[in-house]
């Protein structure tokens, strides 16, 4: 007799069209024989804006990769951003999360609740809801530390609120069954708040770039500069976490020396305009603003980059995330500048993929960048190598794919065996 295929509900407050890693997970556990159902709301991230096809309002279904069925549940846009637009969308996904999931739950009978939750935690009160319906173990898969981010980003201040905040967060710990969080450098923070035991490392993953599909080509203005010059590319968003502050003073130092280095910025985010006006205000021609382009288009930028940047604030907690963009350059199997502390700084020293400074070191950052370059080829194509392996090992998706199952069976197994 053949084995029913496992029912996962994956509940998520962003889903594509937005770009999350979530996406590439529900398509592997599709792939691997898993009956994925998604449960989100209206797409509206970054832009603030419902994205063109979409409404606002009413309960929709439509399908993803195909095959696999996504329920998006009405959801007040963020807007511009701000603390009233984004608490409003916020608990928006969780009312009617609530209000109309908990159905499927009902018809459903999953076996499985995976929530992936970056900002907001309160993301996993639906699908606690749907375990009231229908009774199943919820894994929630933190990606944020909560209260500590609101405190980090100055979105809450009052120390009185970050205590009900952080009563709220145990609150939710205490009613999930398994808590999965991306980094090590969590597990200790995350035990402030839940039992040791529920705590599990699941690393973010990352789909390689021979698994995108369609290829985007690069502007030939850009690949000229990026086969002409010694480039060191960043590439992702530009916001106040990435410390872009430490860039810009990067350049100039390299910019009074006249080297040959260019630190070419791509992506979009909140200090991009900044960032524009700082190279004009010092006459940076060694930083170069390339703008966005989509991820098909990473696999040639990559791969004529001499090296990959990664920054962020220095922040305790920021030193405890690995930022998605590591597994990315990891993956393109380049040699990597980090100007970074904590977990991310550990992962590229442990995996020999290139050198790091502390954060917010812009002579630090510069030092690195000019080390880098002092390299051969070939002392740099073996970063790359080694860069390539640690990521085969850790974080491939495919493999964390199939692992996450193996966790989720191993549960469900656990919970027949104590009824």
């Amino acid at each position: 007799m053949t084995q029913a295929p496992l029912k996962i509900a994956v509940v998520s407050q962003y889903f594509f069209p937005e770009n999350f890693i979530i996406n590439d997970i529900v398509r592997e556990l599709s792939a691997l024989g898993v009956h994925v159902e998604v449960f989100t709301g209206k797409p509206n991230y970054p832009s603030g804006e419902v994205f063109p096809g979409y409404t606002a309002h009413d309960a929709v279904e439509d399908r993803f990769a195909e095959t696999i069925a996504v329920h998006r549940a009405p959801l007040r846009p963020r807007k511009k951003g701000g603390a009233k637009n984004l608490i409003l969308n916020y608990f928006s996904f969780v009312a009617n999360g609530v209000r109309y999931f908990t159905r499927h739950a009902r018809r459903g009978k999953f076996d499985v609740y995976f929530v992936f939750a970056p900002s907001p935690i309160i993301s996993v009160i639906p699908a606690l809801a749907m375990k009231r319906v229908h009774r199943a173990p919820v894994f929630l898969w933190v990606q944020d530390l909560w209260p500590e981010s609101l405190a980090a980003t100055g979105f809450v201040r009052n120390k009185f609120l970050l205590s009900i905040v952080g009563l709220l967060v145990r609150a939710l710990y205490w009613a999930v069954d398994v808590l999965l969080v991306q980094s090590r450098a969590f597990i200790d923070p995350v035990k402030r708040y839940a039992r040791a035991d529920k705590i599990n490392y699941y690393p973010n993953s990352y789909l390689q770039q021979e698994d995108f599909g369609e290829v985007c080509k690069l502007p030939e203005s850009l690949t000229d500069l990026l086969c002409t010059h010694f480039c060191v590319v960043f590439a992702g968003n530009l916001g106040s976490a990435q410390g872009l502050a430490t860039v810009v003073e990067a350049a100039r130092i390299l910019q009074d020396e006249g080297s040959q280095v260019r630190i070419v910025m791509v992506g979009t985010g909140s200090k991009a305009q900044w960032l524009a006006e700082q190279k004009l205000t010092w006459g940076l021609d060694n930083l170069v603003i390339a703008g966005a382009y989509p991820r098909t288009a990473m696999a040639e930028l990559f791969e004529l980059s001499a090296a990959l940047l990664v920054t962020l604030k220095r922040d305790e907690i920021f030193s405890f995330t690995i930022p998605s963009k590591v597994q990315a350059y990891l993956a393109a199997g380049r040699p990597i500048i980090g100007c970074l502390d904590g977990e991310g700084a550990r992962v590229i020293n442990d995996a020999g993929a290139g050198v790091t400074c502390p954060a917010e070191d812009g002579a630090g950052l510069a030092a690195c960048i000019r080390s880098m370059q002092a390299m051969s080829q070939g002392q740099r194509e073996q970063l790359g190598t080694q860069a390539r392996a640690y990521f085969l090992k850790h974080f491939e998706l495919k493999a964390q794919c199939k692992a996450l199952v193996r966790m989720f069976e191993q549960r469900i197994e656990q919970d027949k065996t104590t009824l």
